[in-house]
């Protein structure tokens, strides 16, 4: 690894006037920024009482944040994190979510970002099945569902399903990550992996590095990770790290006025329940409905052992040999963010996702539906980058005279285990630095448009 210090032109906005070195690490070709201690006076300077900081939200981007504040806060700092989630972790749409996480579009092209987004996601899965696995894990789940969340690691398996498909694909497979490979399969091939495989035109795209993760249990571990690195911080007499979850609702951002030093905005779909910034967020909801199925003992010897899930015009989750997760169903404009299901919901549901699922997957015909789940997902805009999560300072939106003290993570769509790792740092590092300049125009512009 090589390690550069560039001395910089001074820019009172993006650097403090008493630090101008950034380090950057080069490896892989892959270029990193690492802000030094020295650059995170804003909210980290040394101080008698601790700092405190408010997270709304313990899904996918909450805990992301809670975790890199914890990481990247300088040992001798006093900070204290509450979270705050009214369902808590993993309650809403990040818990239900389908869990197939790759750097790629439905064409498997390479999404913005996607190579820096899918390191960053693997890490903290590791951190989280790190913690999982220890002996002290005490995060009410059993040890046989807790290791068996990152377990899944089947691949996924793409069909080409009309010429026009075909093409689109053909093309973008040329530029897949090598950490993440694509590999094109004839019918004989991807049948080996999933017997009873329809693929009308012979080829599929195969990801063998891709994951399926069972995501409430992945969030209860990294929750778990998140304390653990807090507890640390008792060796640190000077430095110590509090985290608390408070199962409450927030009904206003104004709760927080002078209680807290940074308050980050979290809450997915429910972010437009705050009368501050409710209708002001270029955000659209849909509701989704995500199908569960498990094949009778007497039908046949279920799906194979090792083979991959599967993402068409719907995608299968496969959760074991007899249980299958299928979704996902796209109610726009839904406000319910109930997680529960109706009967007629449900039979609505089957009925758009049973027929997409049978024309890659024919053999689902003899599975029986067990039940079902939803989540309301918050969509970003489309922009010349593809659909990306809004991140930034909102202090302008509150009204308030505030310095980068309210900040909103959301809009992660049905990407949110692939932007999680990647975009949590990056807000994590600027409520720290109070420097909005850390994270990359392409996220912030949004508020250009307001």
């Amino acid at each position: 690894m090589k390690t550069l210090n560039l001395w910089l032109n001074p820019n009172p906005r993006m650097f403090p006037s008493h630090s101008k070195t950034l380090t950057f690490n080069i490896r892989y070709g892959v270029v990193s920024c690492r802000i030094s201690t020295s650059q995170l006076r804003c909210f980290s300077s040394p101080t008698q009482h601790p700092r405190r900081c408010a997270v709304l939200g313990a899904g996918f981007a909450g805990l992301s944040v809670v975790w890199h504040l914890l990481k990247h806060s300088p040992k001798e700092l006093q900070l204290r994190i509450d979270i705050y989630d009214e369902v808590g972790v993993g309650g809403g749409a990040s818990g239900i979510s389908g869990g197939l996480l790759h750097p790629y579009s439905p064409k498997v092209k390479l999404l913005w970002e996607g190579a820096q987004c899918w390191k960053e996601s693997i890490k903290l899965l590791r951190i989280a099945e790190a913690a999982c696995v220890s002996e002290d894990c005490k995060i009410g789940e059993s040890a046989e569902n807790m290791k068996a969340f990152a377990a899944q690691k089947r691949g996924i398996l793409r069909p080409a399903m009309n010429l026009k498909n075909l093409t689109k694909l053909n093309d973008n497979v040329q530029t897949c990550l090598t950490s993440c490979r694509i590999e094109t399969l004839n019918k004989e091939e991807a049948q080996k992996l999933v017997p009873g495989l329809c693929l009308p035109l012979d080829r599929a795209f195969y990801m063998p590095e891709a994951l399926n993760i069972q995501s409430q249990h992945y969030l209860q571990a990294l929750f778990w990770a998140c304390k653990n690195l807090a507890e640390e911080s008792t060796a640190f007499a000077s430095g110590k790290k509090q985290l608390n979850l408070h199962k409450r609702s927030v009904h206003k951002l104004l709760e927080f006025e002078g209680e807290y030093d940074a308050v980050i905005i979290c809450l997915g779909a429910n972010v437009n329940m705050l009368p501050e910034i409710s209708g002001r967020l270029p955000l659209r909801t849909c509701r989704g409905v995500i199908a569960h199925l498990e094949l009778p003992d007497d039908k046949g010897e279920g799906y194979p052992d090792y083979g991959p899930s599967i993402l068409s015009d719907a995608w299968i989750a496969v959760q074991g040999p007899r249980s299958i997760h299928v979704g996902s169903t796209w109610e726009w404009k839904s406000r319910n963010s109930s997680p529960i299901v109706s009967d007629d919901e449900a039979s609505k549901a089957l009925l758009e996702l049973l027929p997409k699922a049978s024309a890659t997957y024919p053999g689902i015909k003899d599975w029986v539906f067990t039940g079902a789940r939803a989540g309301l997902r918050a969509m970003p805009p489309l922009t010349s980058f593809g659909s990306l999560p809004l991140l930034g300072c909102i202090d302008d939106f509150i009204g308030r005279n505030h310095t980068c003290k309210y900040w909103l993570f959301g809009g992660l769509g049905s990407r949110g285990l692939l932007y999680h790792g990647w975009l949590g740092n990056l807000t994590a590092q600027a409520v720290l630095s109070c420097n909005e300049d850390i994270i990359p125009y392409e996220l912030t512009s949004w508020k250009k448009t307001i």
